[in-house]
């Protein structure tokens, strides 16, 4: 069990390790990775090749702007991939957004919202949940966490 993650530019590790530090939460192995996939694209294909081989199966990728690095990770392999489009600029980040999205037919790329790499990694630990049961006890373990933290917090005096 392990996912890789990858992104174009080391300025994008901020928002990128809210991915790995979701995954060190529910256990799961994971190698990162900054490879453009406009200026390195034989390396991307050689380390997306490496890390299927060492146990990878699922790939999250964040890129801005053009954000060809998803789809270039899946055209590479038939393992999901989970598009994060960043916010890289003049257009608040909305062309990241839509390259994510509107990947060709017959590759697809699934989308979490703009910078929410933490739901890449939620979403990673899901597919994961699959075939690894002890990722499934921890998911279900965690949202009814979630559940009573709100459940703790409800007032149904709230507006008085």
């Amino acid at each position: 069990m392990k996912v890789t993650i990858f992104f174009g530019s080391k300025s994008d590790t901020q928002i990128m390790q809210k991915a790995a530090d979701v995954l060190k939460e529910f256990g799961v192995p994971y190698a990162s990775y900054i490879i453009s996939a406009h200026r390195a694209g034989d390396l991307l294909a050689e380390t997306i090749a490496k890390e299927e081989e060492a146990g990878t199966e699922v790939f999250i990728a964040g890129a801005g702007l053009s954000a060809a690095l998803p789809g270039v990770v899946a055209s590479h392999t038939v393992l999901p991939v989970i598009g994060v489009p960043l916010d890289g600029g003049k257009v608040a980040g909305y062309d990241s957004l839509l390259s994510v999205v509107q990947m060709p037919k017959q590759i697809p790329v699934a989308a979490v919202g703009m910078d929410n790499a933490a739901n890449a990694a939620y979403l990673a630990c899901e597919i994961l949940s699959i075939k690894y049961p002890e990722i499934k006890t921890k998911l279900v373990a965690f949202r009814k966490r979630l559940q009573d933290e709100i459940r703790a917090d409800l007032d149904p005096q709230v507006l008085g």
